[in-house]
């Protein structure tokens, strides 16, 4: 477990399951994520998915907990790790539209970066984000991130498509940005 100041990163327990069924069936939450279908999940396709992320010794699952309610408010992973080349890739979901906006995305990425940095020995942490989640593009800059690239006209969301904007920040500018 991992204690930022607003968030816990802790690991999935069977009890998150309904709510991150929840999260992933919202509209407003989905058109964020890169998800393969467009139709809604059903609970054992979330358990499945679950235990396949368990399974792979690749990929570093946690919930994000509000530190003040106890109450499951999203997930984020470490992905792709390259012990090799010292790097990874991350994701964030803030499932709960009530914490949208106030601080929760950045306490729990700041959480798990410092991680990855400090524990991991990571050099540098990339991340994909979709040109129109602005929030999140914020927040990423916020802590250093710069963008690297674009995938152009990579995803369809609602009629038209968008870019898929490639970010990435090093162990010394993240550092040094968030001192």
């Amino acid at each position: 477990m991992y204690k930022g100041k607003k968030v816990l990163l802790r690991c999935h327990c069977e009890e998150d399951i309904e709510k991150l069924h929840e999260f992933i069936n919202d509209y407003e939450v989905k058109k964020f994520l890169d998800l393969e279908t467009v139709l809604p999940l059903t609970k054992w396709q979330e358990e499945e998915w679950v235990k396949r992320k368990r399974a792979n010794d690749q990929t570093y699952d946690f919930a994000i907990e509000d530190l003040e309610s106890g109450n499951i408010i999203g997930g984020c992973s470490i992905n792709e790790t390259s012990i090799k080349n010292r790097n990874c890739t991350v994701g964030i979901m803030i499932g709960d539209k009530n914490y949208w906006g106030k601080g929760y995305g950045y306490d729990a990425l700041k959480t798990l970066i410092d991680f990855i940095f400090n524990e991991c020995n990571m050099e540098k942490v990339k991340l994909s984000v979709y040109e129109f989640n602005s929030r999140a593009i914020a927040c990423y800059k916020k802590l250093g991130f710069k963008e690297e690239g674009r995938l152009k006209k990579e995803l369809y969301r609602e009629g038209k498509y968008g870019d898929v904007i490639l970010m990435a920040v090093f162990k010394e500018e993240y550092f040094n940005h968030t001192k």
